[in-house]
């Protein structure tokens, strides 16, 4: 399975029925596809969509039905439509129980580094401002490490912040990764990845279980 339906197949076991949730652009999207059938969340979508749906099949695209990073959707039974006056509302006022965001940074006491570098090009910090803060949950959907090879879980980030302090769990393509008040514990590892593998591409200090991971 390629790493990032990995990472969105276990992030959907973090989902409770009747969850009211969000999810950023990227990885986080592919989570619907792996939630258990009949099981009921409600799917927020920054632009302005409470209940969305899936990913929208091949040929099946409506051009007036996108998320908030502009991909193709669907909607369920239900869902409502609404301006952005209303949808931040939504978030900034805590209704929100579980936000999935990608990273660029995280750093050991839960800071969140993921809508800028520096000198490059970006459309702004959108929602993600708001979600990080606001959301009940933070979980991280990320690869370990970044393209250039360097370390994404860092003692303490190097670029702009989202939001300090609010991260709460780590999905990588190598592990599941706890923030606590503790440090970062290693919970989980994928398969076919080793404890030294984690601790080597992790420059912040991880606490490591004695008794043998799960995997996934």
């Amino acid at each position: 399975m390629p790493y990032k339906h990995r990472i969105a197949q276990r992030a959907a076991r973090e989902i409770e029925p009747g969850q009211n949730i969000n999810l950023g652009i990227g990885i986080p999207t592919l989570i619907m596809d792996y939630l258990p059938p009949g099981q009921q969340v409600f799917v927020h979508a920054e632009n302005g969509i409470w209940g969305m749906g899936p990913r929208a099949a091949a040929g099946h695209e409506d051009p007036d039905l996108i998320d908030a990073g502009a991909a193709y959707t669907t909607i369920v039974p239900g869902a409502a439509f609404f301006d952005s006056l209303m949808s931040f509302a939504i978030i900034r006022s805590g209704r929100i129980d579980l936000a999935f965001l990608g990273a660029l940074q995280i750093a050991q006491n839960g800071d969140l580094a993921n809508w800028i570098i520096p000198g490059k090009m970006t459309p702004g910090i959108g929602g993600g401002m708001e979600l990080a803060q606001k959301a009940r949950k933070v979980v991280v959907l990320t690869t370990h490490v970044a393209k250039s090879g360097q370390p994404k879980i860092l003692k303490s980030c190097s670029l702009p912040l989202t939001a300090p302090g609010c991260v709460a769990l780590i999905i990588t393509d190598l592990a599941v990764i706890e923030v606590t008040a503790a440090g970062l514990w290693l919970r989980e590892l994928a398969e076919g990845v080793t404890v030294d593998e984690v601790v080597a591409k992790t420059e912040a200090l991880l606490q490591i279980p004695s008794e043998e991971l799960p995997r996934f």
